[in-house]
C-alpha cells in the first residue's frame, strides 16, 4: 500500500517537501511501485474509506509559483516538449493501421482502469516512445508538486488567492483537510447532513407548502456552474429519481426560460432553489424575483408564502432573509470551490432531492475514488493524466482545435455541455502564471452529442473533413433502460465508429467493391483519426461521480503543463461590467448620452426604437 501523508499540520517548506514524497505516483518517470491500491468495487460506506490524510500547505499568496520557479522551466524550454516536437515530425505519417499491424499487443498495452472506468487509448497516434515523452513532460511540468499542493489546500488559484479543494467536497468524514489552519471537512459534512435532512423531508411529503400541500415540483434557479452541474446530474441520474416529482431548471435571463419552467405547475406545490453564492448574480436574481412574483400572485398575494417555497444555496446571510427566505433554509459553500467544480456541494441540492441522499453519497464516493486514483496511481496508469497528456499532444503538436465528447448513453445527453464549461472556462487562457502570453495553444473546444444522433449530424466532418478532431467515446456494458436489441445496436455503433475513425477504408478497398474510379475518392476514408474509449458496466451515481472527477483532474493536469491558472475566469467579467452600463441606457425613458463605439451606439438606438413598437 502506498504511504499516505503524515497526519499532522504542515507548517514550513521542509515539511511540505516531505509531504511531496508521500505521493510516489507523481514521479512520472520513475519505476512503478509494485503494489497499487485497489480501485475496483464500491466501498462499503462513504465514511469508511481507508485513506486518511491531513493536508495543510504553507501560507502565502504565491507559494506554488515561488516553489515552481526554481524547478520548472517555461513550457517551451522543457526538454520533453522539444523532444515531442521532434518526435511528432518523425511519426506524423505513421498510420494506426501500421501501428496495430506491427504490435499485436497494442490493444492491451495502451489501456488503464480505475474507479469502475476502463480506458482504451490504443487508437491514438502514439507509440511507446510518445507515451514516455508525454510522461516525462508531466514530470518536468511539476505535476508532482502541484498536485500535492492542491490536495494540501495551498492557494494554487493565485490570481484570486484561493485554495482549490473540490476534492474536500467528497472527502470521508474523518479526513482532515486544512485551509488556513482550519479543518474544512466537518463543515462539508455538516452541510451534506443538513441537505440530507431537508431532502428527506421534502421527498417524504413532510415539508409542506404555504397552503399545507406537499412539494411535487422543484425548480433550480442558477447559471453557469450553478445550473450546468445540477441539470447534467439530474438528466444523467433520472433513472434513479423520484418520478412522482417534477424537476426543472432555469438559467437564461431570457424570460422564456422561466415562463416555460413554471408552465402548468401549481404554485402551492412548487419549491424554488435559488443558487447564487453572493445572492447578487444578475441573471439568477432577476429570475428569482420573477419566480417570487409568480408564486406570490399564485397564492393570493401572501408574502409569507415565500419562506415555504424558496430555499437558498448561498453564503450571503443578509440578502437571503431580505428576499424572504429563512436563513435556516440557506445551504452554504466556500470560496475554495469554483462554480464549475461545485455540483457535489450544496449546489447539488436539486440532485439530492431528485435521487435521494443515499444515491447522492454514492455519487460522492465515485468522485472520491477517482480523486484517490489520481492522487496515488502512477502516471502511466493514471486515467486523468493520460487523458490530459493526449489532449496536449493533439492540441499543441498536431494543431487540433477541438475534442468531441460522444456519450453513447441518452441519460448523458447534457454531459458534453457540462464539459464545455469545465474545460473551456478552466483552460481558455492566453496568459501563463508568470503573466506572459502563452506561445502555444491551450484549451481546445469541447463539444458533442449523445449516441447515434451525432452520427447523422456532424460525424461526416470527423471522418472525412480537413480538421483533426480527437474523440472521447463513452459507453456502458449494460443499459439502464433495456429494450429488445436496442443496446446491442447502440454498442455496435460506438465500436464501429471508433474502428472506422482509426482504420478507415483505402482507395484499393473501395475499388475492390466495384466502385467506379471517378467515385472512389469520395468514398475513401483516410482513417488515422484518434479516439479514446471509456467503458463502464452501467451508469450509476458512483460512476457519474468518477466520470466527472476524471475530467476535472484531466483539466487540472493540462493546466499544469500549460502553466496557466485553471481556476479563475476573468474572461467572463468584462461583458458583465459592460452589460451593467448598457442596462440603464436601454431602460431609461429618455435616451442618455451614449459613449460606446458607433456600432454599439447604433444598436442601442435601434433596440430602443423596437421597444416602442
Amino acid at each position: 500500500m502506498f504511504p499516505v501523508p503524515p497526519k499532522k499540520p504542515i507548517n514550513h517548506l521542509a515539511d511540505f517537501e516531505s509531504l511531496l514524497h508521500s505521493f510516489p505516483w507523481l514521479h512520472c518517470r520513475n519505476s512503478v511501485p509494485k503494489k497499487i491500491p485497489p480501485q475496483n468495487g464500491p466501498a462499503k460506506n462513504f465514511a469508511e474509506n481507508e485513506t486518511r490524510f491531513t493536508h495543510n500547505a504553507p501560507r502565502g499568496r504565491n507559494f506554488c509559483l515561488m516553489n515552481m520557479k526554481s524547478t520548472v522551466k517555461p513550457t517551451l524550454q522543457r526538454p520533453a516538449w522539444k523532444a515531442l516536437a521532434a518526435h511528432r515530425r518523425q511519426i506524423q505519417k505513421l498510420h494506426l493501421r501500421t501501428l496495430f499491424a506491427k504490435d499485436p499487443a497494442r490493444a492491451t498495452q495502451f489501456t488503464a482502469e480505475a474507479a469502475g472506468l476502463f480506458l482504451d487509448y490504443s487508437k491514438n497516434r502514439i507509440t511507446a516512445k510518445t507515451l514516455k515523452l508525454l510522461l516525462q513532460l508531466a514530470d518536468e511540468s511539476g505535476l508532482r508538486e502541484k498536485t500535492a499542493a492542491m490536495f494540501a489546500g495551498a492557494k494554487i488559484n493565485v490570481t484570486e488567492n484561493r485554495a482549490v479543494l473540490h476534492v474536500a467536497l467528497r472527502a470521508p468524514r474523518d479526513a482532515v483537510i486544512l485551509v488556513d489552519g482550519r479543518n474544512v471537512v466537518p463543515e462539508v459534512h455538516a452541510v451534506l447532513d443538513k441537505m440530507a435532512a431537508f431532502a428527506s423531508r421534502v421527498r417524504r411529503g413532510q415539508w409542506k407548502g404555504h397552503t399545507g400541500k406537499p412539494i411535487k415540483s422543484v425548480i433550480n434557479i442558477g447559471i453557469g456552474g450553478s445550473d450546468l452541474g445540477p441539470v447534467m446530474a439530474y438528466e444523467a441520474l433520472r433513472h434513479y429519481s423520484d418520478r412522482r416529482m417534477t424537476f426543472r431548471f432555469v438559467s437564461n435571463v431570457d424570460g422564456t426560460d422561466l415562463l416555460e419552467a413554471v408552465h402548468g405547475l401549481d404554485p402551492a406545490e412548487t419549491l424554488f432553489i435559488v443558487s447564487s453564492k453572493t445572492f447578487t448574480t444578475v441573471e439568477t436574481m432577476t429570475n428569482a424575483q420573477s419566480a417570487r412574483d409568480w408564486l406570490v400572485n399564485g397564492l393570493g398575494g401572501s408574502q409569507e408564502a415565500v419562506a415555504r417555497h424558496f430555499v437558498a444555496v448561498s453564503t450571503n446571510a443578509q440578502k437571503v432573509p431580505a428576499f424572504g427566505i429563512d436563513t435556516a433554509n440557506m445551504f452554504g459553500f466556500w470560496d475554495w470551490v469554483g462554480g464549475r467544480y461545485s455540483m457535489d456541494s450544496a449546489i447539488g441540492l436539486s440532485t439530492m432531492l431528485a435521487i435521494g441522499p443515499d444515491n447522492f453519497r454514492s455519487m460522492l464516493e465515485g468522485f472520491h475514488r477517482m480523486d484517490e486514483h489520481f492522487r496515488t496511481a502512477p502516471c502511466h496508469k493514471n486515467l486523468p493524466v493520460l487523458l490530459a497528456l493526449l489532449t496536449v499532444w493533439y492540441a499543441d503538436f498536431f494543431g487540433a482545435q477541438a475534442v468531441a465528447v460522444l456519450p453513447y448513453e441518452q441519460y448523458l445527453k447534457r454531459f458534453p455541455a457540462y464539459l464545455q464549461q469545465l474545460t473551456m472556462e478552466s483552460n481558455g487562457k492566453h496568459v501563463t502564471l508568470d503573466g506572459k502570453r502563452a506561445a502555444y495553444d491551450t484549451s481546445p473546444v469541447f463539444w458533442g452529442e449523445p449516441g447515434t444522433n451525432g452520427q447523422h449530424s456532424f460525424y461526416q466532418l470527423i471522418h472525412q473533413g480537413t480538421r483533426l478532431i480527437p474523440c472521447d467515446f463513452i459507453a456502458f456494458g449494460r443499459p439502464l433502460a433495456p429494450l429488445g436489441r436496442h443496446h446491442d445496436l447502440l454498442m455496435a455503433n460506438v465500436l464501429a465508429q471508433a474502428e472506422a475513425l482509426a482504420f478507415g477504408k483505402t482507395a484499393a478497398e473501395v475499388k475492390a467493391e466495384g466502385t467506379p474510379d471517378w467515385l472512389a475518392p469520395h468514398r475513401v476514408f483516410e482513417g488515422n483519426r484518434p479516439s479514446n474509449m471509456i467503458l463502464a458496466d452501467r451508469l450509476t451515481p458512483e460512476i457519474l461521480g468518477a466520470l466527472v472527477a476524471l475530467y476535472e483532474h484531466s483539466v487540472f493536469t493540462q493546466g499544469v503543463i500549460w502553466n496557466i491558472n485553471s481556476f479563475d475566469q476573468w474572461g467572463v467579467e468584462l461583458g458583465k461590467v459592460l452589460a451593467q452600463r448598457i442596462i440603464p441606457e436601454l431602460e431609461s425613458n429618455i435616451e442618455p448620452p451614449l459613449r460606446h463605439d458607433t456600432s454599439t451606439n447604433n444598436l442601442i438606438r435601434r433596440y430602443r426604437q423596437m421597444k416602442k413598437r
